[in-house]
């Protein structure tokens, strides 16, 4: 052995001691540790309970200078033994003052024998460090010489908590002295860590330097990151870990920065809506928020009150190692699944109450994973909530004090949400796909580029009805044209096959693998699915596991599906994705690219969704094939991007933002951001109200502007009425206007609907249809630039409406002129129509 300080060489050396016996009592520390919860409880049965069954008796006294002096004086013959239990009893037995019981202050005091055999003096030994911790229940309070009840209340222990060493140290020791003293278990429940050891699985050491300064790390990568990778290591399976840097980086860049982009997208996208919707307050209220019939609001709040549930549960068993991974996988589910798959709704893009469904369905998980998070993750969830308390109504608030999210109770489950067979269709979405996904990088084929179909086969036809029911998740997130849903995979020619991994066997078969490895190839179809199954096969008498075979998808000569399918599945479900090409496909994907290149500049550019740019372009050589898709994807990119995208030169006028030069299908791509867009709105300029007009059982949809330009011709209830009678031909009827069930009269303040639809009738309220809030009629916006101030009136910003009721009255270029006139009061023959301020 050597002293792991210094490394110098050791002997043993064997001197006298003094023990406690043990060995008489292990049977009651087995009977007292089965009492005690642990966690995890592998540590109780072997680690601890073999150390136990083993027990000796334990040698108390150390040979040093340094500690609590052992209270024995004996003679020097050893024969006569007092044991000393307090002070008082010491100066009685010696009649010396003591005033310190360290060994400088006692060593000299002796007392006199009661046989005749002269002085006693104490014993030079000290106690053995781990007797006085395990003494910490009794002396922590002064027991026995006072606060009896107190230990009485509080012993044993509800919960303590340490390293697995500890197994031979502390746990030992508190359970040999409250056993040897009470016959009691020392403590209820105990939580067992293992060991943070340095990146090459020795300790970490000072003299060593084997390990990166703790604060560097806490400076580089946050303190809450530090306590998640340990928290979400196997140290709290009582395993050890060898600590990494680049593993609490990733808790930052796989965890943090997500959970992050998460809530900053919701807090931007209600500023967004508050923007748009002057005079709208968002305030979210548990209490009064309404009942979103969107399947996936209903599943991530399922999901979410699941998670509640499961963590309250596995928290009060003490189950870190199963909590923390849940927390940290949520986090993976909201943002890659919830969020991107609702990322539209969330702004805007499907109306205003879809948007608000959306908007507070985020904010209620993100409210709860705040709480949940916060014992794990003190200040990021810190950071949020004083964010995101602005945004809650105070009425809807129990707790007092509301200063930090620490001060906040844990969220309450709320079953009424949880519904597991939606929980069970969206987790088979997934599975179907991730299992698209995997195709695509098999065969490299970007997301981006579309493809025309995908085939998912199921034995269940419940499942397969639940994948159809959310047939536009699938089709958003593998990008195809069609899903086809069957149970029958021999339809498709669908086969599996399987290979042997020949490092592995060849290794442990040796000589027998050649003839393993020719049944394996001869293995059926249906055998395989078995082992898929039962994860075991056995091939001429040797037993196969998985990581013995390689499992692929083959097809028959069924008309070309070898050729047009790839497959994949896993244990409940097989997807076929159709990769052959098609070149109208390909230029949508090259038109992607374009989009996920200007959106990459404008996050470099720090750019958020408010700010107004316009986007301009150069593809050299000009007129290639990039060039040619740019052009005829022009309105697909300008709907994604939501900016106008035009062709170079850029106006020396403009300030620029950003630009950059990349390589794109051969073609050399420039694009530049500049500030400031072609029309200072998104979406119509002027408040309107969409119109279901149902009179003499004629069914007709249309638009109505209740101002234009925008800020005059503002309309009355009145004027409305007639508009409606106008533009629906519907002069001789008395009609009756609805927003939803609710009649509007003549005070009706007709600009608070804007955005909403309108059912105009002749009689009773309708039937309602939940019905888009976006525009029903095609439209352009008008901003009228270096125009005399004289020439126009009050507003500079203007709707145009293309057609009215929707598919009838479609405008001419001269009719545009015409209306584009009258809006503005000028005269038709001065005007220009331009794409931008520019006049390019």
């Amino acid at each position: 052995p050597s002293l792991h300080r210094s490394d110098t060489p050791l002997i043993y050396k064997a001197v006298p001691s003094w023990f406690v016996r043990v060995e008489h009592m292990v049977e009651k520390l087995l009977e007292n540790n089965a009492q005690c919860y642990w966690v995890p409880d592998f540590v109780r049965e072997k680690r601890f309970g073999n150390w136990l069954k083993d027990a000796r008796d334990w040698a108390v006294s150390r040979n040093r200078y340094w500690g609590t002096p052992i209270p024995l004086w004996v003679s020097e013959d050893l024969e006569e033994v007092v044991c000393v239990g307090s002070i008082a009893e010491l100066e009685e037995l010696s009649g010396v003052k003591v005033t310190d019981l360290h060994r400088e202050s006692i060593d000299h005091i002796a007392i006199p024998s009661r046989c005749g055999r002269g002085l006693l003096h104490r014993v030079p030994e000290v106690f053995d460090c781990w007797f006085e911790s395990g003494s910490m229940p009794y002396a922590q309070v002064h027991y026995p010489f006072e606060n009896k009840k107190e230990l009485e209340d509080a012993f044993p222990a509800d919960f303590i908590a340490e390293g697995i060493d500890q197994t031979r140290g502390w746990f030992y020791t508190l359970l040999v002295l409250s056993t040897a003293l009470f016959g009691r278990p020392p403590f209820k429940n105990v939580i067992v860590n293992g060991l943070v050891l340095a990146s090459d699985g020795q300790k970490m050491s000072k003299r060593k330097k084997n390990y990166p300064d703790p604060m560097a790390i806490v400076n580089s990568y946050g303190a809450d990151a530090l306590r998640l990778y340990l928290i979400n290591s196997p140290v709290v399976r009582a395993e050890n870990l060898r600590f990494k840097e680049e593993g609490v980086r990733d808790i930052l860049k796989d965890v943090f920065l997500p959970w992050y982009n998460a809530y900053r997208f919701l807090v931007q996208n209600v500023q967004i809506l508050q923007h748009k919707d002057e005079g709208r307050e968002f305030l979210y209220n548990e209490n009064t928020v309404k009942e979103s019939n969107n399947i996936m609001d209903k599943w991530i709040l399922s999901f979410t009150q699941s998670l509640i549930q499961f963590f309250k549960a596995e928290m009060a068993a003490y189950r870190l190692y199963t909590v923390v991974p849940r927390l940290v996988k949520f986090v993976d589910i909201l943002t890659n699944w919830y969020v991107r798959m609702n990322r539209r709704r969330l702004k805007g893009e499907d109306g205003t109450e879809d948007c608000i469904m959306a908007l507070e369905t985020l904010f209620s998980v993100l409210f709860s994973m705040c709480r949940l998070m916060a014992p794990y993750t003190p200040f990021i969830t810190e950071l949020m909530y004083q964010n995101l308390k602005t945004l809650i109504d105070p009425a809807s608030v129990q707790e007092k004090n509301t200063e930090s999210i620490h001060y906040l109770m844990l969220p309450q489950v709320r079953e009424d949400l949880i519904d597991k067979k939606i929980e069970s269709a969206v987790s088979c979405l997934q599975s179907v796909i991730e299992l698209g996904r995997v195709i695509r990088d098999r065969k490299t084929i970007p997301v981006k580029y579309p493809l025309k179909e995908v085939v998912v086969i199921h034995q269940d036809p419940a499942a397969l009805e639940n994948i159809r029911s959310l047939e536009k998740y699938v089709l958003e997130e593998l990008n195809v044209r069609h899903v086809t849903l069957s149970t029958d995979k021999d339809k498709y020619g669908v086969r599996l096959r399987a290979e042997p991994d020949h490092m592995v066997l060849g290794k442990r078969l040796k000589g027998a693998f050649k003839l393993v490895m020719a049944a394996i190839k001869e293995l059926k179809s249906e055998q395989l699915e078995e082992f898929q199954e039962t994860g075991t096969i056995v091939v001429e008498g040797h037993e196969l596991h998985g990581e013995d075979l390689r499992l692929m998808y083959t097809f028959d000569q069924v008309a070309g599906a070898s050729t047009q399918f790839e497959a994949h599945s896993d244990a409940q479900v097989l997807v076929l994705l159709d990769v052959t090409p098609d070149q109208s496909m390909v230029d949508e994907g090259v038109a992607r690219e374009v989009i996920n290149r200007i959106q990459k500049l404008r996050k470099k550019r720090n750019l958020v969704p408010t700010d107004e740019i316009t986007v301009y372009y150069r593809s050299h050589p000009e007129g290639d094939y990039l060039d040619t898709v740019i052009k005829e994807h022009m309105d697909f990119i300008f709907s994604t991007i939501k900016a106008a995208l035009k062709p170079y030169p850029v106006p020396t006028s403009k300030e620029v933002l950003i630009q950059e030069t990349t390589q794109l299908k051969g073609s050399e791509l420039e694009i530049t951001l500049v500030r400031g867009g072609l029309c200072q709105c998104v979406g119509p300029a002027c408040a309107y109200v969409n119109l279901k007009v149902c009179v003499n059982g004629t069914e007709q949809d249309g638009v109505l502007l209740l101002e234009n330009p925008k800020g005059d011709n503002t309309l009355n209830f009145t004027g409305l009425v007639d508009a409606v009678s106008c533009i629906f031909g519907l002069k001789n009827s008395k009609l009756t206007v609805f927003n939803g069930k609710k009649e509007l009269i003549n005070k009706t303040d007709l600009l608070s609907l804007s955005g909403k639809t309108l059912h105009v009738t002749t009689g009773s309220a309708p039937t309602l249809i939940s019905s888009p809030d976006a525009l029903l009629c095609q439209y352009i916006n008008l901003q009228l630039v270096n125009a005399k101030p004289q020439e126009c009136q009050k507003g500079m910003v203007g709707t145009l409406l293309m057609e009215n009721p929707v598919g009838q009255n479609g405008l001419t270029y001269q009719g545009l002129l015409h209306e584009t006139a009258k809006v503005f009061g000028l005269r038709s023959r001065r005007l220009k129509l331009f794409l931008d301020e520019a006049q390019t």
